[in-house]
């Protein structure tokens, strides 16, 4: 995005300075002198996730100081890092990951759990190809290792093999079915289509989970779907379950505010999204905050949070992150359109998915070239995964290249499916449909 203001230059320090105060903190694993809290069992991995995962970390750390030579506990220190790193927006936290499952491997080399935790480690930074070559190492050695086969979906998903990904979650679910995979099922069926079944399966999941942080995990899911569905209501009913077993996860105060702002509740939703960003100053809040303040007419605070995605973005990739999908689409909409369009080429090369394909198609339409745009946005609709976001680009793309037929069908259909899918979003889509002759639905 645009790079030209003081305060631009502020908000980049402020940032980096929130999101790199957890790893000073976070870093003694390296040997610097703290006081250990207690020095008991370590936690399973499966206690890490949710509100455990601050104490868990500690518990940790704590252990280590007295049996540094315990290579399953430094698998799972590092592990542990890279959820705090997701949960907390924070990708300085990736080092620190490194260095634990990288004293895990001297430890005991080819130890399952450091590679899962390498896998873990290579797809949050977006490297899938890399996330895919360690999941299949650690399955090598454990083919039963949940996080493996957890990370193995995910890498297929996001390098757009789709079939090998459905496969994957089959696979998963009869060695090793529970929370964690479950949500992957659910995920790899709602992008061919089959919302049915991917919420029956998050409801199955819900039904075993006991720990706080399951709850709130898999209730955020169930929300999230159903917002991307036009449920707003059920939506609210998911995040407040999961904010009842988890107060602060943010995932479900986002979910949360993002029902509200889509049924017409923005100040509730301003300081939702305002809590979230305040902690976690990821991409999609920043965004989905940025632009309610555009939709109030306040600019300025709406022009700040977009400054703040490219200041995320800059850290990220000092950090070994590729941000170029979140970047394109941001720069897309609120930033410098040749930069949308050279991060979305880049990232299409990378990796062919239906999210890869809707951003190039967007930036390629901003761009004004909007017959090769309309390639990709059908490309992202036809898959069968359905995204209000992805067919308000189409019918754009259409209404651009004179098809207002095939406008109007797209832009009434992504209202239909969510009619609160984005505040400009939603209220361009209504405008060009008024403007085509039809009404919104």
């Amino acid at each position: 995005m645009k790079r030209n203001s003081v305060r631009n230059a502020v908000a980049v320090v402020a940032l980096a300075l929130a999101l790199t105060s957890g790893a000073v903190v976070l870093g003694a694993d390296e040997g610097t002198e703290r006081p250990a809290a207690a020095t008991g069992p370590a936690p399973a991995p499966d206690a890490l996730r949710g509100g455990n995962l601050d104490r868990g970390v500690d518990t940790l750390r704590a252990r280590l100081r007295t049996q540094p030579k315990d290579f399953v506990s430094w698998a799972t220190l590092g592990t542990a890092y890279v959820e705090q790193a997701r949960t907390r927006g924070d990708p300085a936290l990736y080092g620190a990951a490194d260095r634990a499952l990288d004293r895990s491997l001297k430890l005991r080399p080819g130890n399952d759990a450091a590679l899962a935790g390498r896998a873990a480690v290579a797809a949050a930074r977006h490297d899938f190809r890399g996330a895919l070559r360690h999941a299949t190492d650690a399955l090598a050695e454990n083919p039963y290792s949940e996080r493996a086969l957890a990370t193995r979906i995910d890498a297929l998903v996001e390098l757009g093999r789709y079939g090998a990904a459905s496969r994957a979650a089959d696979e998963a679910d009869a060695r090793r079915p529970g929370v964690p995979v479950f949500t992957r099922y659910a995920y790899v069926r709602e992008l061919r289509g089959d919302v049915g079944t991917a919420r029956r399966v998050l409801e199955r999941a819900l039904e075993g989970a006991s720990a706080p942080g399951d709850v709130a995990y898999v209730s955020t899911a169930l929300g999230q779907l159903a917002w991307r569905q036009g449920d707003y209501r059920t939506a609210l009913r998911h995040c407040g379950a999961a904010l009842r077993a988890d107060a602060g996860y943010l995932p479900a105060l986002e979910c949360r505010a993002r029902s509200r702002a889509a049924g017409g509740e923005t100040a509730p939703a301003v300081a939702g999204l305002r809590s979230v960003v305040e902690r976690q100053p990821l991409p999609g809040p920043l965004l989905a905050l940025g632009e309610l303040y555009e939709v109030r007419g306040d600019t300025e605070r709406a022009r700040e949070q977009y400054r703040l995605v490219d200041a995320w973005a800059a850290l990220a990739r000092a950090n070994g992150v590729d941000p170029d999908l979140e970047t394109a689409l941001a720069e897309a909409d609120h930033g410098d359109r040749a930069v949308a369009l050279r991060t979305a080429r880049a990232e299409w090369n990378r990796r062919r998915t239906v999210h890869t394909a809707d951003a190039l198609g967007w930036a390629l339409h901003v761009n004004g070239r909007d017959e090769e745009a309309l390639r990709y946005a059908r490309r992202a609709t036809r898959a069968g995964f359905r995204e209000a976001s992805f067919l308000y680009h189409l019918g754009m793309i259409e209404w651009a290249t004179g098809d207002g037929r095939a406008a109007r069908r797209s832009l009434a259909a992504a209202l239909r499916l969510n009619p609160g899918f984005s505040p400009l979003g939603s209220r361009e889509a209504r405008a060009t449909l008024r403007a085509l002759g039809g009404g919104a639905p």
